[in-house]
C-alpha cells in the first residue's frame, strides 16, 4: 500500500511517498527559511503563497524519484491542522483534488498525531507509551493509548519550549530558527555562567510554562549589553538558556514517569522539532537509563515538519479504518484528544 503525504503546516513544503513495510519511496521538501527571515519570523501570508507556489512540482518530483504514477498512489494524506490556515488549505485541497481525481481515500491529518507516530516508523514500538511532544508551537506530555487515542496529562501554561527558543535567539541576534542556531552558538558557551529561573521548581503536576525565562534572559541581555556585551558574554547567555529550557522539560517530565507504571506503559517517547536538539536527546537518555526506562526519539531529519510523517501517520489511520469526506474543513486548532473521529 502506498501513501502521498503532504506537509504544509507551518514554513515547509513537503511532500513524501511511503509504503505500508516503512520504506520511503521518495521525500522532497523545500524550507522557506530565506522568504521569512527578514522579518524575524514566519509571516503566514508569505507561507501561503510558497507553499501554492511549490507543491506541485514538489509531487512530480517524487513521483519521479519513486518512478510511479499517481494512480498507483492507495491513499493521499495532508497535514489538515493544527497550523497556519493559509498553508493547510493548500495541502489539504491538493490531497483532496487528488484523491477526488483518482477516487481513493483522503486521510485528514492531524499534524501532532503526525509527530506523535514517527517514532512507529522508525522504531518497533507498541501501545501505550509516554509523549513529550515538544516543538516551536506546542508543548505537551500525553498518555498515548493508540492511533487517535491520546491522554494530555500537560500542557504549556503560555509558550512552548520551541517558541522559547525562537524569541531567545531573537534576542541575542542569531538567525531563525532558533532552536539549531542556539545550540551552535552555545557550543562554545558555559551555561553556568548565568543563573536564570526554574520555573514551576518543585510544583506538582506535569504542566510547562516558559514566559518567566524569556523575561529573564531579556533583562541579561539588557544588563550585559548596557556593559558592553562581548560575543563570549552572548555565546555564555545562550548556553545558560539552551540548559534552562532543557531542564525544564526534563524536570516536569520526571513529574509524569509515575504513569509508567501506574498505566503499564512500555516507554518514553520524544518527538517534534525540539527533539532534535542534541543536548536535550543526550540528558533524556542518560536520565532514562539510569531508571531503566526504554527511550525513543525518531532521527534528527524526521523530528522537524516532514512529509514522511504525514504519510505513516495516513497509512497507521487508514489501516483502522479512519478516512475523511472531502468535505473536511482544515483547523488552525485542533487538540490531539479530539481526533479519532477527525471532529
Amino acid at each position: 500500500m502506498l501513501a502521498l503525504g503532504i506537509e504544509t503546516s507551518c514554513d515547509e513544503s513537503a511532500v513524501a511517498i511511503v509504503d505500508g513495510n516503512k520504506n520511503v519511496l521518495s521525500h522532497k521538501l523545500i524550507s522557506q527559511f530565506r522568504e521569512h527571515q527578514p522579518y524575524g519570523g514566519i509571516v503566514p501570508e508569505i507561507a501561503a503563497r510558497a507553499h501554492l507556489e511549490h507543491i506541485d512540482r514538489l509531487i512530480l518530483e517524487a513521483l519521479d524519484d519513486a518512478k510511479i504514477d499517481l494512480k498507483q498512489i492507495d491513499i493521499f494524506a495532508a497535514s489538515a491542522g493544527p497550523g497556519l490556515i493559509g498553508g493547510l488549505i493548500v495541502g489539504v485541497m491538493t490531497a483532496k483534488a487528488l484523491a477526488s481525481m483518482f477516487r481513493k481515500p483522503f486521510i485528514a491529518v492531524n499534524h501532532l498525531e503526525a509527530h506523535a507516530l514517527t517514532v512507529r516508523f522508525t522504531n518497533e514500538i507498541e501501545f501505550p507509551f509516554l509523549l513529550l511532544l515538544v516543538s516551536g508551537g506546542h508543548c505537551q506530555l500525553l498518555i498515548v493509548e493508540g492511533v487517535g487515542r491520546y491522554k494530555c496529562i500537560g500542557n504549556s501554561l503560555d509558550d512552548a519550549a520551541g517558541e522559547c527558543f525562537d524569541k531567545v535567539a531573537k534576542m541575542l541576534g542569531l538567525e531563525m530558527p532558533g532552536g539549531p542556531a542556539i545550540q551552535e552558538f552555545a557550543k562554545f558557551g558555559d551555561p553556568k555562567r548565568f543563573s536564570l529561573p526554574k520555573p514551576l521548581k518543585k510544583k506538582d503536576g506535569c504542566d510547562f510554562s516558559f514566559s518567566g525565562l524569556k523575561t529573564a534572559v531579556r533583562n541579561k541581555v539588557d544588563y550585559i549589553s548596557y556593559r558592553g556585551a562581548s560575543k563570549q558574554d552572548l555565546r555564555d547567555l545562550a548556553a545558560s538558556a539552551q540548559e534552562a529550557i532543557i531542564n525544564h522539560l526534563i524536570d516536569r517530565t520526571k513529574n509524569g514517569l509515575e504513569f509508567i507504571k501506574s498505566k503499564n506503559l512500555k516507554s518514553l517517547v520524544l518527538s517534534g522539532g525540539v527533539a532534535s536538539n542534541e543536548l536535550l536527546r543526550s540528558n533524556f537518555n542518560q536520565i532514562l537509563l539510569s531508571r531503566g526506562i526504554d527511550f525513543y526519539v525518531p532521527p534528527v531529519e524526521l523530528c522537524t515538519d516532514n512529509g514522511i510523517m504525514v504519510a505513516w501517520a495516513g497509512l497507521e489511520r487508514y489501516k483502522l479504518g479512519f478516512s475523511d469526506p472531502l468535505s473536511f474543513k482544515p483547523k488552525p486548532r485542533w487538540p490531539l484528544d479530539k481526533i479519532i473521529n477527525n471532529k
